[in-house]
């Protein structure tokens, strides 16, 4: 997968609006990272599949509203995330009108592509718990450097602070996680 920070994702998505082999670039960066974000809301990785191609779907249909002013490209995708996820709480089912009202056939999942869907988080779970351990500068540090791959100058300026402080405090994030990880296995 590409790397993409913050701005190189706005600008994706801001050309999406008039281009559709950008939204197919922000696809492609943002597929896993929503699959497995429904893997673990759900653990059923048929599920999983459908609630990403609704949410992909519906931000394809207003990807016109979308305005970097307001947040970052993947807190965008993510709110949609959370909102298809709720509705299909409310509703017992699994929403499809975005999908129906783009013309995209009904997904349908075979063997291999639900395997593959559940190995997405094989070993997050441990991942996940040794992070939230973490104290809560280095957390966020690491979750805006590791997990969202936002560049140093851009989180400094966030959590006001030096780049260094920053380099600091992630350098010794994953020196911890790496340790408690080691010592889970």
């Amino acid at each position: 997968m590409m790397q993409w920070d913050r701005r190189d994702q706005q600008r994706l998505l801001s050309a999406a609006r008039t281009d559709a082999q950008a939204f197919a670039a922000f696809y492609r960066v943002f597929e896993r990272p929503l699959l497995g974000f429904f893997m673990r809301a759900t653990g059923r990785p048929e599920l999983a599949a459908d609630l990403t191609a609704e949410t992909f779907a519906c931000a394809l249909e207003s990807v016109q509203a979308y305005d970097p002013a307001r947040g970052r490209a993947d807190q965008w995708l993510f709110g949609i995330a959370r909102n298809v996820l709720g509705s299909s709480y409310r509703r017992g089912r699994v929403e499809s009108g975005a999908r129906e009202r783009l013309g995209l056939p009904p997904l349908v999942l075979d063997d291999h592509a639900s395997e593959t869907i559940a190995r997405l988080t094989a070993g997050e779970e441990q991942a996940l718990v040794a992070l939230a351990c973490l104290p809560e500068e280095q957390r966020q540090a690491i979750d805006a450097r590791v997990v969202h791959e936002r560049g140093y100058e851009d989180i400094a300026a966030e959590l006001q602070c030096s780049q260094a402080v920053v380099r600091q405090r992630v350098s010794r994030g994953l020196r911890t996680l790496r340790a408690r990880l080691a010592g889970e296995r």
